[in-house]
């Protein structure tokens, strides 16, 4: 059976390689990540990827220092390449070939991120990595994660968590919270659910670009989804 994506942007949050640290970059972690990555690279799929920032600096952190929101931005998207660049190195260690592009011109490190050259390189089998966000201040890594699948085109963007999908509250605070297997975007925005900020999601509603939550800190998730199995929720 054909695999149901061709091309796939994969969301991971700065948090997710913390470990169990709560703070910076778990070696572990980056390995977790290589190796599923790799996994579905096997399969053919074209993969790019959007990498947050929050292990080190979020820009809504900067304001309680009297940083000006705009500045606290930056440093959020300086702090996705140092992801970036880290992730890279570890998917190069399993032997993937790989493109770090940056919405901020830093060339002695990332590519300028450029549409059609990002396109190119999925097709020659490489995997993308984008980072400093869409650029600009104000927009989070979700909104340069909606923004970069639909430039791409991506059949499906990817949101890996750390719980197993979509739930009607906090499954860690709420026990009665029930998890749903598909839901819709007008269903979600009817019920105040929180998978992204509203700009992203609305970009992804806009565009008919589903979106899958899921465990990224389960082993195999990210390979049962690319290979047609029911995993997390599917939002679309």
């Amino acid at each position: 059976m054909a695999a149901p994506f061709k091309r796939i942007l994969l969301k991971l949050s700065g948090e997710s390689l913390m470990g169990k640290d709560g703070y910076g970059i778990d070696p572990e972690m980056l390995k977790h990540y290589a190796n599923q990555i790799k996994d579905i690279k096997e399969t053919g799929v074209q993969i790019a990827i959007v990498i947050g920032g929050g292990n080190i600096f979020r820009g809504l952190q900067a304001e309680a220092s009297g940083i000006p929101r705009a500045q606290g931005d930056y440093m959020g998207m300086v702090a996705t390449v140092i992801n970036g660049v880290a992730l890279q190195s570890s998917l190069e260690n399993v032997g993937i070939y790989t493109r770090l592009m940056s919405a901020i011109e830093m060339r002695q490190i990332a590519e300028p991120y450029i549409r059609r050259r990002a396109v190119r390189h999925l097709q020659k089998g490489r995997v993308v990595i984008f980072v400093a966000g869409t650029g600009n201040p104000y927009f989070t890594t979700d909104s340069a994660a909606a923004l970069r699948a639909n430039e791409i085109n991506a059949d499906v963007i990817l949101k890996g968590t750390r719980v197993d999908g979509i739930y009607s509250a906090d499954p860690e605070k709420d026990p009665n919270a029930t998890k749903f297997d598909h839901i819709s975007f007008d269903e979600v925005i009817r019920l105040g659910l929180n998978i992204m900020d509203m700009t992203a999601f609305t970009l992804c509603k806009e565009n008919s670009r589903p979106i899958i939550v899921f465990d990224i800190n389960k082993k195999e998730n990210l390979l049962k989804i690319i290979n047609g199995e029911k995993v997390g929720t599917f939002v679309g």
